[in-house]
């Protein structure tokens, strides 16, 4: 089960490791990314950042996906974490045991080649493809949410985008 899906294009960083894992309260923590599954310095960062007690697996995102449907783990509370809302969005149209999606920081080291960018709060700077992808992720059954650190209020991804 994954106790929230973050999108986060910094991945494991200071909030992440120190904030998010003692509020969620998560034995392992799950990145769900492409490259960092292949690229072993990225993987090697991953694994210094991760706070000492929790297990950490670094998956390809269809690899995630298997982790996260695997019955062995059904009862295991997960922090997923992936580095653009295209994943997140992929990882919620197959995996049913969510409880939210928190789209914190996205688009600040994005391929500016990417054609326009669209500011979508205060730390969310998304590509035509991206922008897309998060609409498609409202209209998902699961919680869409922006929350940078616990202590600040949950902003509704939906009514964030109503202008866009």
């Amino acid at each position: 089960m994954i106790a929230q899906l973050r999108v986060d294009d910094r991945l494991i960083h200071g909030q992440v490791a120190l904030v998010w894992t003692k509020e969620l309260d998560t034995p392992g923590i799950v990145v769900a990314n492409d490259n960092a599954a292949s690229n072993e310095m990225v993987q090697m960062t991953l694994k210094m950042a991760t706070p000492t007690g929790k297990k950490l697996l670094i998956r390809s995102v269809d690899d995630a996906i298997k982790v996260f449907n695997n019955p062995k783990g059904k009862g295991m509370r997960m922090f997923a974490l992936t580095n653009n809302v295209a994943d997140a969005l992929k990882i919620a149209q197959n995996v049913s045991d969510i409880d939210g999606i928190n789209v914190a920081n996205v688009g600040r080291f994005a391929d500016k080649s990417e054609g326009e960018t669209h500011q979508v709060g205060s730390t969310l700077m998304l590509s035509d493809k991206e922008l897309a992808a998060l609409k498609e992720l409202t209209k998902l059954d699961v919680p869409v949410f922006q929350q940078v650190v616990p202590s600040n209020p949950k902003s509704s991804i939906a009514s964030m985008l109503k202008n866009k």
